[in-house]
């Protein structure tokens, strides 16, 4: 059995694909975690929601957290009208991928799933949460603000709060290169975001996997035909 995390996978299906089947080659006994930001700024958001709405009905064992833009298009898809949801064009791509005009008009299928995901996870040696904490806070009540678990893009890390376990978080896209010299010096808290819906940049435009008991970082190149998306 293998256990592995991923992140900020942002509509990138092939890549996301590819990496799983492909490279990783999952398997049913595998635990996959990922860490939110399934929708927006890539080309197929819906087609990231499928694969992973199904994989379970396939047999295999996955867990999903809820990331800022999976929050922020929920909250569109409710007619939040006070909600401005990624770029105008990162806005298209979406809804294009979902077929509609409006995000109120997602199926709501889709916004249920969404709905369902928690902040955080803990396992064995782990805690897994899409931004981060505010360690500044309170341990019972860091755990308990699903704003900053989403949107925090700065924090110092206190190994005390978590009773030792490591912090694996996405949210803040990161080199590869930085992200790699986390993982090798085994750090307490560890951002596995390496950008990879950021096409055009270099340094980024890798999805990444960490297998947890090997601690074995896997790059995979981002995959997809090209789409309209600002270098980072």
């Amino acid at each position: 059995m293998a256990r592995y995390v991923l992140t900020d996978l942002h509509g990138c299906l092939h890549t996301t694909r590819h990496l799983l089947e492909n490279v990783l080659r999952l398997r049913p006994q595998d635990e996959l975690y990922v860490l939110g930001d399934y929708v927006n700024k890539g080309p197929d958001s819906r087609g990231v929601l499928d694969l992973l709405m199904q994989l379970p009905q396939r047999g295999y064992q996955l867990w999903c957290l809820r990331g800022n833009h999976d929050q922020e298009l929920l909250d569109a898809a409710q007619g939040r009208a006070d909600v401005l949801w990624a770029s105008a064009a990162d806005r298209q791509l979406t809804l294009q991928s979902f077929g509609v005009a409006e995000a109120t008009a997602i199926p709501s299928s889709y916004l249920q799933w969404l709905a369902s995901l928690p902040y955080q996870f803990d396992i064995p040696g782990f805690t897994l949460v899409h931004a981060g904490f505010d360690f500044r806070l309170p341990p019972a009540e860091m755990r308990q603000d699903p704003h900053t678990m989403m949107n925090i893009k700065q924090f110092t890390f206190d190994a005390s709060r978590l009773q030792g376990r490591r912090l694996l978080h996405g949210h803040v896209p990161t080199p590869t290169a930085e992200v790699q010299q986390q993982v090798a010096e085994k750090a307490g808290s560890i951002c596995l975001d390496t950008g990879c819906v950021y096409r055009h940049n270099p340094e980024l435009a890798h999805l990444a996997a960490l297998e947890l008991d090997s601690f074995h970082l896997t790059l995979q190149p981002n995959i997809e035909l090209p789409y309209p998306i600002a270098v980072r």
